[in-house]
């Protein structure tokens, strides 16, 4: 008997081509749509115009739609930071959060708010960017290091096309600022967020050359707590609007009972050199 297996390899391929036009592809297509417009993830850096890349200031100036996030009833961040920069007939999308700091982040409504949320502005953007439109979305610090736009990219990667500028992150500003290198030769750097439970926040500290804790806020006296445990509160440093007009670099012991949002706390490594 003859088997599609044991024909020769132009009657093989013929035949392979006979049926592949007989036999529908059922897979879904899952490609991004090629005729739709770009979704542009722009990091903006820390905070200073001039500290943003030469592509994420050509984008910013040239966009069309622009989109960023901000809490309700403010400006949002970003949105300050490009201030002076969008073009004057510039479409802007203010996306508002549903929730902040207003329920803990274990309350289960938490994450089904901000699931739903990033639902519709996918669905939003989307939309734009199918009638053909490039859309900018601001991105304060870097879009992949603790960011917003993370969760926007994940839904929309498989359906749009969407690009990512990088930008120069808030802990790279903070440090600098410090005016000390932040590690040495084989330092360790790790980075905290303040929101993990105090245990978890001591051993970290206490196992670690060089260390960033971020999202501060109403955390500042358990991350005094854990440091203290690990013994190396004399070490931190206190950086408030690093790279900003309102710039404060100050020892942790000095920084008071209550630090603004974009505080990052830093300690230095003190590896081998030469």
């Amino acid at each position: 008997m003859t088997t599609l297996e044991t024909l020769p390899k132009p009657q093989s391929k013929a035949l392979s081509k006979r049926l592949s036009k007989t036999v529908p592809d059922t897979r879904p297509d899952t490609r991004p749509d090629t005729q739709a417009g770009t979704i542009h993830g722009v990091g903006l850096g820390p905070g200073s115009q001039d500290l943003m890349s030469v592509r994420a200031d050509r984008l910013i100036r040239t966009a069309t739609h622009v989109a960023y996030f901000r809490k309700k009833g403010r400006t949002g961040h970003a949105r300050t930071i490009v201030e002076g920069m969008l073009a004057p007939k510039a479409v802007e999308l203010a996306m508002e959060y549903p929730v902040t700091t207003e329920i803990p982040v274990e309350d289960p409504r938490y994450n089904q708010w901000l699931s739903a949320f990033y639902e519709r502005q996918v669905a939003r953007l989307a939309e734009i960017a199918r009638a053909g439109h490039d859309v900018v979305v601001l991105c304060e610090g870097d879009p992949f290091f603790y960011g917003s736009f993370m969760h926007l990219y994940t839904r929309l990667q498989e359906c749009m096309p969407v690009e990512v500028v990088p930008g120069i992150t808030g802990m790279s500003a903070a440090w600098t600022a410090t005016g000390r290198p932040i590690t040495w030769g084989d330092d360790v750097l790790t980075v905290l967020t303040a929101t993990q439970p105090e245990e978890r926040l001591a051993a970290r500290i206490a196992a670690t050359d060089a260390l960033v804790v971020m999202k501060i806020g109403r955390h500042l006296d358990k991350l005094r707590r854990a440091l203290t445990s690990a013994g190396r509160e004399d070490e931190a440093w206190l950086i408030e609007y690093a790279s900003m007009g309102q710039q404060r670099v100050v020892p942790l012991r000095d920084a008071g009972e209550r630090v603004p949002y974009f505080s990052i706390l830093v300690i230095h490594g003190d590896g081998r050199r030469p």
